[in-house]
């Protein structure tokens, strides 16, 4: 363990108005006191809800601000009294840093709705100082409000779950609909949309994905996995699913009419709204009298739901679809998030630690092993076999191989 009484300094990338250009902002980090972990932050996550805030869209931004709460890390220092981490783990920091562990919430493990609670960014922190999130160097963080990435489950991918994964899995867990056979549908297929297709499949659930068009329909099946997709344009396909769904995650993060949806759902079923929407939602109260029905809200999740969830999608073999940015694209990557222009989220390499190489054949030791490992294995190549007047044309699919010696004949 290092000095606890070293000031330190770090240097993120701060919006300083509501333009939301984010630019280099060095300042102060606490000292690392008896509870506090010292993290050196490795990747963060890029969330939707960055974007409200270093934009003032809920008006409550103060700057300069530092977004960032899909916190991956590798500890560095931990004070005298932490007993859960030990320098060089690697952990995560969600979007809390803090609450008043003393409200019935927090008594409850649910301290995401204390009245209290300390946001990892745009907050102010017990000592007065604003907190400041991932897009930095480093992180002091109380140890309570950090947790460990299991073995096996890559940074980078470990990321968005703990906001994205965490969103979906907390009320799929508090509303007890993680029962095999359930009916439900992902309202909206970007970061978190996404994030629900995966986890809801591995609970057993029939999946359908709500759009407003067919655009995503094979990505949403055929890479993700769902069972259904309905075009919530298309007034045929809508009557005919409706009082199918026990329950829907409404994802959209923009404002959007809910009684379409409210009429999908069955007796007693749940329509849960995940999205950050800073305008009135509107709906007449007959379509969720007469079934029974509930609109719901849930906000991330709690410390102990991060550890489980994150078990669950190791156990599971889940992971985000991300695209991994360096730190100095992050304004273009916020800019193509607002388009919806990426697959499904953004992880910023805050410690440059993914790097583009090059590579040049191999030796002869490696090309005898690599020819035992694809007979082992029974890998060949996809070929087309010509003659040699065919070779300067690159007419082909995957791998021209010519027939020097005339053995065989040109198909």
């Amino acid at each position: 363990m290092g000095s606890l009484d070293v000031e330190r300094t770090t240097t993120g990338w701060a919006a300083r108005d509501p333009t939301g250009v984010l630019s280099p902002y060095t300042y102060g980090l606490r000292n690392t006191g008896a509870e506090d972990v010292y993290v050196k932050v490795t990747y963060c996550g890029i969330c939707h809800t960055d974007i409200h805030q270093i934009k003032n869209d809920l008006g409550m931004s103060n700057y300069p601000m530092v977004p960032g709460h899909e916190v991956v890390g590798e500890v560095l220092e931990v004070g005298s009294d932490v007993t859960k981490f030990k320098v060089g783990d690697c952990v995560g920091v969600g979007a809390l840093v803090g609450s008043c562990r003393q409200c019935h919430p927090c008594k409850s493990n649910i301290e995401q709705y204390c009245g209290k609670r300390i946001w990892s960014y745009n907050d102010v922190y017990t000592d007065g100082k604003p907190t400041q999130g991932g897009f930095a160097g480093e992180m002091v963080v109380d140890q309570k409000f950090v947790v460990k990435i299991p073995e096996g489950l890559p940074a980078e991918q470990a990321a968005p779950l703990l906001c994205a994964g965490l969103t979906v899995f907390s009320p799929l867990r508090h509303y007890n609909l993680t029962q095999s056979g359930l009916k439900g549908a992902i309202l909206g297929l970007g970061g978190v949309g996404h994030m629900g297709v995966k986890i809801a499949k591995a609970m057993g659930h029939h999946v359908t994905v709500i759009s407003s068009s067919e655009k995503k329909k094979v990505e949403a099946m055929d890479d993700l996995g769902a069972d259904a997709y309905l075009v919530s344009t298309d007034s045929k396909q809508m009557l005919q699913a409706m009082d199918s769904l026990d329950y829907i995650l409404d994802t959209v993060p923009v404002g959007h009419p809910l009684e379409p949806y409210l009429s999908l759902l069955k007796v007693d079923g749940r329509l849960i709204i995940m999205g950050v929407i800073a305008e009135p939602l509107k709906f007449v109260s007959p379509l969720i009298m007469l079934g029974r029905k509930s609109i719901s809200g849930t906000f991330v999740g709690s410390m102990e739901e991060i550890g489980e969830m994150l078990e669950f999608c190791k156990e599971k073999g889940i992971s985000s679809q991300i695209e991994v940015v360096k730190m100095d694209y992050i304004n273009k990557a916020l800019e193509r998030l607002e388009k919806n222009d990426v697959r499904y989220r953004f992880v910023v390499d805050v410690a440059g630690r993914k790097s583009i190489s090059g590579t040049f054949v191999g030796s002869m030791e490696e090309t005898g092993e690599m020819l035992e490992f694809c007979k082992e294995k029974g890998i060949s190549s996809q070929i087309e076999v010509v003659k040699m007047e065919r070779l300067e044309k690159n007419d082909v699919r995957y791998r021209f191989v010519v027939d020097v010696a005339g053995s065989k004949l040109d198909s």
